[in-house]
């Protein structure tokens, strides 16, 4: 089989890597959740002191960024790919309040996205990746094969982003998670380096309504079809 890179951006709890993930799987492909990357900076920003009063210390930052590794490993147990920072899994953290607070300002610095944006192409030289995120089908992959871009209402994220919290046990509040689903969307397009669009040649999917069987089949049938066109 061809193998070629896939592309799913969008906005943020748009369920792209739950998207990303079951099409991996399914093709045999390699998952890189690009946002799981941002949010591991933003965590060793706020474990190592780096954020003061809510700002972040570029400077600190800068000079911190070599020490900074992540890394995707498999989970046995349960067979999901989860993020790693510098050795230790932090799947859990990275998804918290905390967290989604400040990954939008952590991901407008310039020199993280460069050096982000340096470390994800060298995942996919060569290809057979599916990698979702916000900038990956316009900067990080601009020739990929086959590019989707992903948006619902904020409303309805922010209750999928919601239910996904205390589904884990983990005290959420509605009109907080909308609340940040909506700065984040402003955050991410109107940033200077890499802002969230859709690239021309991308694919659009509304999935506010669909279920994920019908994102899968829908995933899938646009796969075959561009392989069927490139091969």
């Amino acid at each position: 089989m061809k193998m070629i890179t896939i592309t799913i951006d969008g906005f943020s709890s748009c369920g792209k890597s739950t998207m990303a993930k079951s099409l991996a799987r399914e093709l045999g492909y390699i998952y890189i959740d690009s946002g799981a990357m941002y949010r591991a900076v933003t965590l060793f920003c706020l474990e190592q002191g780096l954020v003061v009063n809510g700002e972040i210390n570029r400077s600190k930052l800068r000079k911190s960024l070599k020490d900074i590794k992540i890394t995707f490993e498999r989970n046995p147990q349960n067979n999901q790919v989860e993020t790693y920072l510098n050795g230790v899994c932090v799947e859990q953290k990275i998804r918290s309040m905390a967290v989604s607070n400040l990954v939008s300002p952590v991901a407008t610095i310039d020199f993280v996205r460069e050096e982000l944006v340096r470390q994800q192409q060298a995942m996919g030289t060569k290809k057979g990746i599916v990698m979702d995120g916000r900038d990956i089908g316009t900067t990080v992959f601009p020739d990929a094969e086959l590019k989707i871009y992903v948006t619902a209402s904020a409303e309805i994220r922010a209750q999928r982003r919601y239910s996904e919290l205390t589904s884990k046990g983990q005290d959420a509040d509605y009109e907080a998670i909308l609340k940040n689903v909506q700065e984040r969307d402003y955050i991410d397009m109107h940033r200077e380096v890499s802002p969230l669009r859709q690239a021309e040649d991308a694919l659009h999917l509304d999935n506010s309504e669909l279920s994920i069987e019908q994102q899968n089949d829908w995933l899938l049938e646009q796969f075959n079809r561009v392989v069927e066109l490139t091969s």
